[in-house]
């Protein structure tokens, strides 16, 4: 690579360093994907993996599929990344194999479309594409992360799924006359775009990894939000957004929430950004940063029974700390809370008595009798 030398471990489980312009990275040699994926993406990984005869299953799936026109396609009508072209593109995405030690290249071509956007799909063999519109938008620090993310998809075999999911849902519309028919395949889009967004969130993290520099990270989803006017954005203020969205409003806007994001295959941005954010944070980062992760030639040995409870507790977890009136009242429920339909009835108007809001109390009630809610939900 002519960014850097080759580095190895230094004996003990630690990362190797790699030298880079102005700076110093990690290399994590055998890392497992495991180490990095969300653990309701986690779980589902290692359940699959787990099923017999899987592999063949997909196998012979992707005859049905249009991989084969899909890679015919890039190839005809697109600028395949090589030493000859976008050279630059071409030295991140072997520095981003070489940390996250991918032992194939795959392939990445960039496709005209002033979209930003980037993708790795593929059954047999995963091939990554970015639009112009993306390798316009960004700089060198944020576009290695980027391609540090479609990496992280590759190591985690998401691109097979992703792959399902393109065809299920160009599949949901041929078969919308039939009765019930769309129903059922919109069910299982539903479900693999949840699981996907989940892997969009598995992958934000390989590309801090990849690229570890979280300012870049943070940068580069608020350039996909915002657009190239970086001098009129600020980090902190765009996270600042994701904790309004988190808390504001009441049920109604909750179930709003819910209904803009079932379409979607991405979470929203903000909400990426401060993710991945309290991810770098984090114990399981640093862990990861002093060498100590999962290998990948332990994954056969993962127990599926281990990673449903952590995508369970993540789950739980996220319930009990969450801002969102929804999760709030779910937690009235769950610990039995009365007058259920006064709660209902305040939690979907907004007023005072929500979750997030403290109750009034009554004559005789506290110290100084009656109080005022805030009337926060």
């Amino acid at each position: 690579m002519s960014d850097s030398s080759n580095g190895s471990s230094d004996g003990n489980g630690r990362a190797s360093g790699e030298r880079l312009p102005g700076r110093q990275r990690s290399r994590f040699p055998g890392i497992s994907s495991r180490a990095y994926e969300h653990p309701a993406d986690r779980s589902a990984l290692v359940a699959l993996r787990k099923l017999s005869g899987f592999d063949t299953v997909f196998k012979a799936l992707s005859g049905l599929l249009p991989e084969r026109s899909l890679r015919l396609l890039f190839l005809s009508d697109s600028v395949r990344v090589s030493e000859q072209q976008f050279q630059h593109l071409h030295t991140m995405l072997l520095d981003a194999c070489y940390v996250l030690d991918l032992p194939k290249v795959p392939p990445m071509y960039v496709t005209q479309d002033p979209q930003p956007n980037a993708m790795c799909i593929g059954l047999d063999e995963p091939v990554i594409v970015v639009t112009t519109g993306l390798v316009e938008l960004l700089d060198e620090e944020e576009m290695r992360a980027v391609v540090g993310h479609e990496v992280g998809h590759a190591l985690s075999g998401h691109a097979v799924y992703r792959t399902i999911l393109l065809f299920l849902t160009n599949f949901a519309v041929k078969v919308a006359w039939i009765p019930l028919g769309n129903v059922a395949v919109m069910a299982i889009v539903t479900a693999l775009r949840e699981w996907f967004r989940k892997s969009e969130l598995s992958a934000d993290r390989a590309g801090l990894l990849a690229g570890q520099d979280l300012q870049a990270s943070m940068r580069g989803l608020m350039k996909i939000a915002g657009g190239n006017h970086l001098h009129e954005m600020n980090v902190d203020a765009f996270l600042a957004q994701a904790e309004e969205y988190e808390a504001g409003g009441d049920l109604r806007d909750s179930v709003l929430k819910i209904m803009n994001l079932l379409p979607r295959s991405h979470p929203f941005t903000t909400v990426r950004a401060a993710e991945l954010k309290k991810w770098a944070a984090s114990r399981d980062f640093q862990r990861i940063m002093d060498g100590h992760y999962p290998r990948r030639d332990e994954d056969k040995d993962t127990s599926v029974t281990d990673s449903f409870r952590e995508s369970a507790n993540h789950y739980a977890e996220s319930v009990r700390a969450s801002k969102d009136p929804l999760m709030g009242l779910v937690r009235d429920i769950a610990g039995g809370a009365g007058d259920l339909g006064g709660r209902l009835r305040d939690v979907f108007t907004g007023r005072p008595g929500g979750p997030g809001s403290e109750a009034p109390q009554g004559p005789g009630k506290g110290p100084q009798g009656p109080s005022e809610s805030s009337g926060k939900a």
